[in-house]
């Protein structure tokens, strides 16, 4: 049986655990949830993740969820997943950018690719949509700066963080948001499109995606 199981769907950010578990070479399964489906409100899943969302991390601690919490307990369990630190603010910082990606990228993410999740009308989604783009440019300026001339987020030394700005940027390049004054984050994206790991995941995803396909039940992965 495998040491982990990773609920997760093609796409979404589910995807930040998956490379992570490619990455440091973990013995994990993954399990399909099929939101057309209402997998993720079923009993059978709610009782692992209430929250009803993607990722869900099944551990021998118990099922973990919130990919700042994942990340976090993946990088305890192994090496080379985030810088070791050896101050508190220095370890504050990390789950700071983690929290980054998850409390002010993601959501404007969410509000770029499904508006209609937050408002009713096409004047109104689109509304939602169009702020939300403003609203990401400031925040990729962010990126782009953080990234500067260096490899990976954090220098030399690949983490879990370029694996979260690495989806972002999948995410907001499919929906619409204008790239050209971002180089240095499409550069960076080109070179996580050629590491074994998201190589790796990035097949399962479309593993999982030809599945729903055949079933009936895919959204399309923009």
């Amino acid at each position: 049986m495998a040491e982990f199981t990773l609920f997760a769907a093609p796409g979404a950010c589910s995807r930040v655990p998956l490379i992570t578990l490619h990455q440091a070479n973990a013995d994990f399964q993954v399990k399909l949830v099929r939101f057309l489906k209402g997998e993720h409100k079923q009993p059978a899943y709610l009782v692992q993740n209430p929250k009803g969302k993607v990722p869900c991390l099944l551990t021998s601690d118990g099922p973990l969820t919130e990919n700042v919490a994942i990340a976090r307990y993946l990088a305890a369990r192994f090496d080379g997943l985030l810088p070791k630190t050896t101050t508190l603010i220095d370890d504050a910082r990390i789950t700071a950018d983690l929290a980054f990606c998850s409390a002010t990228l993601h959501p404007l993410v969410s509000r770029m690719r499904v508006p209609m999740f937050m408002a009713d009308g096409k004047e109104a989604i689109a509304s939602v949509k169009e702020k939300a783009i403003d609203a990401m440019h400031p925040m990729a300026t962010v990126v782009e700066a953080s990234l500067g001339d260096k490899k990976w987020w954090y220098g030399d030394t690949w983490s879990i963080m370029d694996a979260y700005i690495y989806w972002v940027w999948y995410r907001i390049t499919g929906g619409g948001f204008p790239t050209e004054a971002y180089p240095n984050w499409a550069a960076h994206s080109a070179r996580m499109a050629t590491r074994p790991a998201v190589q790796r995941a990035l097949d399962q995803e479309h593993e999982m995606q030809a599945r729903l396909e055949a079933e009936g039940l895919a959204p399309r992965m923009g």
